[in-house]
């Protein structure tokens, strides 16, 4: 599917009066959707936004209209996505926090939901989380510390662990602020890290491939270039016998051993509500940046017996899920 093709059309004739600056309007409405990994990467979490907007009244083909991007895990095309959104003068902008920056230095109009970003602070959206600025709002993933705590967790589960590799994509910020905390927390912990940084797909699986026989647990730095290749990185490190780490879930679907973190669905989920409001007339500096309800432990077991890994049974009860 192409990067640049409408996806799909969520619409319907709302099934209460939408409120828009004080007055009554059933007029469609349309969602400018940019998603900075592929449609395929991402289709969980786009299935969760869809379905909590039909909950709250949008319904397909009456009064809503949804215009799908996709960064395919590259910066190269946010400007002129963004470009093309106003141009379309969409409601409101959903997207992520990697790519806010591009949309605000667009438009100072059109307000912009992010469903996850790293620090809205320290990143620039944002100044203040109780009170957001002018058009943009969303939802924190909280990160900080989730790095060590990680670290920790490998070495419960991975015997004798010593060197411990890192991927990253060389080119996001966020993830250069995450590999700052998580070399600190090795240094802590007495773990010496290898770093391999990637610029592109090509170069995911030979970092990989690299690392086998050096080091003994797998790190990911998870951003849209990782999220777009997780099925690749959980095969390419198996075959290199790398006990492999994220932050999210979904790398632990693809093959990876385990993930802890935020639950993006229900992240992406809960920016449909942020977006409701706004199109029923409250202003984004109106709704506060909110913060994950919970952290997922997920845990493949297939994996773990692949890789010849003994996993506690207390390890796994404290588990959220666990693939067997």
């Amino acid at each position: 599917m192409k990067r640049r093709e409408f996806i799909s059309l969520l619409g319907g004739a709302a099934m209460w009066p939408i409120a828009a600056s004080g007055e009554q309007s059933n007029r469609p409405r349309t969602i400018g959707f940019m998603g900075p990994a592929s449609a395929t990467a991402m289709r969980g979490w786009t299935a969760a936004f869809e379905s909590r907007l039909g909950e709250l009244g949008w319904v397909d083909g009456r009064n809503l209209s949804i215009v799908y991007r996709w960064g395919e895990g590259g910066g190269n095309y946010i400007t002129e996505i963004a470009a093309e959104f106003v141009r379309l003068n969409v409601d409101v902008i959903v997207t992520t926090g990697t790519a806010v920056p591009f949309f605000a230095k667009t438009t100072s109009s059109i307000p912009i939901v992010f469903a996850i970003a790293s620090d809205p602070i320290g990143g620039g959206l944002v100044t203040n989380l109780s009170r957001p600025d002018a058009n943009v709002t969303g939802l924190s993933l909280l990160s900080a510390g989730l790095g060590g705590k990680r670290l920790e967790m490998m070495r419960e589960i991975v015997p004798g662990l010593r060197r411990v590799a890192t991927l990253a994509n060389a080119a996001n910020a966020v993830t250069a602020t995450e590999i700052v905390q998580v070399h600190a927390a090795a240094r802590t912990l007495g773990l010496p890290l290898m770093t391999a940084e990637v610029h592109r797909g090509e170069d995911i699986v030979p970092a990989i491939e690299a690392f086998k026989g050096k080091a003994d647990a797998l790190y990911i730095h998870t951003d849209p270039l990782m999220n777009t290749n997780r099925a690749q990185i959980a095969s390419a490190a198996l075959e290199a016998r790398l006990p492999t780490f994220a932050g999210i879930r979904e790398y632990v679907e693809a093959g990876a051993l385990m993930s802890y973190g935020p639950n993006f669905r229900e992240m992406f989920r809960r920016s449909a509500d942020y977006v409701d409001k706004i199109l029923r007339g409250t202003k984004p500096g109106e709704l506060p940046v909110e913060q994950p309800t919970k952290f997922d432990l997920i845990f493949n077991l297939r994996t773990a017996k692949a890789l010849g890994l003994a996993t506690p049974e207390s390890f796994l009860v404290r588990a959220d899920e666990v693939i067997e």
